[in-house]
Order: C-alpha cells, then sequence, then structure tokens
C-alpha cells in the first residue's frame, strides 16, 4: 500500500464570498507579491465534514464536535426524571473527562444569585460548558450513553471507573483525518493523517463591493421612494488551486487497521473535495462548484505542494482561459521537479474536466488500488 496520496484540484468559482476575515470581505493572502484569494482549510474542512456526502458514505463514523455535552448530558438526565441537582452535578462530572469546563468564580457566583431566575438559571448552564471545542468519537457518545442509563436506573453517582470513557480505538473518520487534542487528557490526542492546505487563487484579484438595495413591497411609492434597504458586501472571483496530503498508513492506524473503512473514508474525501464548496454567502452568490481538473499522486516519496506552479500568476494566453494554462503549468511543474528530483510519486492519475478526460470513479478507484 502506497504511504502518501496527495490530491491537487483546481475549482473554479463565480463571483462569491465563501470564506470571509473579520471584517466580512473574502480572506486574501499575498503569493508571488500579488493578492490572491485564499479559503482556509479549516473551512474546507467542516464542509466536507458536514456534508451529504460525508453523511452517506460515512454517517455512522462521524463524531461531535462540541463544548456543549455537558449540556446535553444535563438535558437528557431531566428527561429522565433525575433530581435538578443531580443533573447538574453528574453531568459536570462527565463533561469534565472531555476538557475543563468554564467554572464561575466565587464572585461571579454571588453575582448571578441576585438575577432574575431565568437569567440566573442561563448563567448557571454555563458551567457545563466545556472551556476548548472537544471532538466526541461515536464510541465514546455511545458510553456516555450508557452511563446516563445506568445513573437513571439508581445510583449515587458515577464513580472513577464510569468516568473512563475516553478511548483512542474509535472508529470516528474525521478524528481520523483531522486529528484530535485534549489538553487534559494528552494521551488521546490523534494525530491528524490528513492535511489540507488553505486554497489560493492561481492569479491575482481584486476584491469587489457590491452596493446593493432591497424594494419594499408595499410602498406604493407616493411619498417615499426610497428603498427599504441598503447594504454593501464584497466578494470576488477566481480559480483555486488546493492541495491536500493523505497518509494512508496513519488513517488506517487511527482506524483500528479497518482497510475497509479507510477506503470509504478516502474516496468520500476525494469526492467532497471534488464536489462540496464552503457554505459562505451561498445563498447570496450560489456559488457552488465542481473541481475541473484533479490530478492524484501515490507512493511512498516525501510530499509536495505544487503551488509553486503559480508563484507568477496565471494568465490566459492565446486563445486559453485560465484555467486550461493553470491545468498546463501544473502539468509542466511536475515534470520539471521529476527531472531534477526523480519521480516524487509511484503513480499519478488525472481527470481534466476541461478536455472531457477521465472521470471521478477512476480517480477513486485509484486511491484504493
Amino acid at each position: 500500500m502506497s504511504r502518501f496520496i496527495q490530491l491537487h484540484l483546481l475549482t473554479s468559482y463565480p463571483p462569491s464570498n465563501l470564506n470571509r476575515d473579520d471584517l466580512g470581505r473574502p480572506k486574501t493572502a499575498v503569493m508571488g507579491g500579488k493578492t490572491r484569494l485564499r479559503i482556509s482549510s479549516q473551512s474546507l474542512k467542516r464542509a466536507w465534514r458536514m456534508s451529504d456526502v460525508f453523511e452517506k458514505a460515512l454517517g455512522d463514523h462521524i463524531g461531535t464536535r462540541t463544548k456543549r455535552m455537558g449540556l446535553k448530558i444535563y438535558n437528557s438526565l431531566l428527561e429522565k426524571g433525575v433530581s435538578e441537582r443531580n443533573a447538574m452535578d453528574w453531568a459536570k462530572k462527565i463533561a469534565n473527562v472531555f476538557g475543563k469546563l468554564g467554572e464561575h468564580t466565587k464572585k461571579e457566583k454571588e453575582d448571578i444569585a441576585t438575577l432574575p431566575e431565568d437569567k440566573r438559571k442561563k448563567k448557571e448552564l454555563e458551567e457545563l460548558e466545556i472551556k476548548q471545542l472537544a471532538h466526541f468519537s461515536p464510541e465514546e457518545e455511545n458510553a456516555i450513553n450508557a452511563l446516563i442509563g445506568k445513573l437513571v436506573r439508581g445510583s449515587n453517582g458515577p464513580d472513577e471507573d464510569d468516568l473512563t470513557l475516553l478511548t483512542k480505538k474509535q472508529s470516528a473518520v474525521d478524528i481520523s483525518m483531522f486529528g484530535r487534542m485534549l489538553a487534559d487528557s494528552p494521551v488521546y490526542n490523534i494525530e491528524a493523517a490528513v492535511q489540507v492546505a488553505h486554497a489560493i487563487t492561481v492569479h491575482e484579484v481584486a476584491v469587489e463591493d457590491d452596493y446593493f438595495t432591497a424594494v419594499d413591497d408595499l410602498n406604493e411609492g407616493e411619498e417615499d421612494m426610497g428603498a427599504g434597504h441598503i447594504g454593501e458586501t464584497e466578494f470576488a472571483a477566481g480559480v483555486y488551486y488546493l492541495y491536500v496530503c493523505i497518509n494512508k498508513e496513519l488513517l488506517m492506524e487511527n482506524l483500528n487497521g479497518n482497510k475497509e473503512l479507510t477506503d470509504k473514508a478516502v474516496a468520500a474525501l476525494v469526492e467532497a473535495a471534488a464536489k462540496v464548496a464552503p457554505t459562505g454567502k451561498q445563498n447570496s452568490f450560489a456559488s457552488r462548484a465542481y473541481a475541473s481538473y484533479i490530478m492524484v499522486e501515490k507512493g511512498n516519496q516525501q510530499p509536495r505542494s505544487l503551488s509553486v506552479a503559480y508563484l507568477k500568476p496565471v494568465r490566459g494566453d492565446n486563445g486559453s482561459g485560465v484555467m486550461a494554462v493553470a491545468i498546463r503549468e501544473m502539468e509542466e511543474n511536475r515534470s520539471r521537479m521529476e527531472k531534477v528530483y526523480g519521480p516524487c510519486a509511484d503513480d499519478c492519475k488525472s481527470m481534466n474536466a476541461e478536455a472531457g478526460k477521465g472521470n471521478l470513479e477512476e480517480i477513486i478507484n485509484f486511491t484504493k488500488e
């Protein structure tokens, strides 16, 4: 089995704002001295793991990333007839296994006690939240549910053995792919088997402003001819290069040696990377797109990105558009690297929607062989 699988994708998005910065503008990066659009790896990974593609292929093997598991446990205990005091105490003990809770200071508790009942209750429930996002595997969620059932049947509360809930033997594909860090229980950390680069445009871009208005349907214009709403949003369009590196050996190790699940996971990841767009401003721009070009390499050689092909911004030439030139630049850059370094992978396969060559099924099967 090849240790590394490397994906190189080119996807053209029309005017969009897929991933925003703190000011609401499309994220950018300077590369080769020119401004490019950027989609962060976090945005891409969340879009993939929450997609219908992942749900259909891996529905029983997707974890839950949340700070609010303690609140979920508390509500479950209440629904099953546990007293409010015990539900709060037991939920805190269970949630604390996965990370430190956001407990209030003595002074904060004194101030909370003076609040009206509804606000006081809301503040008290904040103590059930884990300070940092924790990623729960299906096995850990099942163990929590089993413990809730035991507590409901009659108990003085969870003991030390009951709280042995964390496990390294898990089947959560998203945790196995993208890793998990538990600061208070590092022995249960899981090293990410998939590295995802920030997607960047292969060409220079300028972010544009869209000034828009909305008309009030009941305004007949007799007194006020103005718009009911005025707004402004930023957008840009571009052809993005995306690089993904999969350590298939580590992924299978994270999945307890389950080769069938590993192959399913890689197949779902390839399909999601090709088809699934981040959700940012989709209702405003409908900027969904499939990858126009995919190159997959596999082998045991040290991985490397082909982003260097785009240090010089791409331009269309001789009647060829930006996508066609970007494809040519990637393939030529790969050939030049192999001339000086030798083979950078044992095998390679590509799919080119611009030329109508290859197909996604062949690409996916190539990752399994």
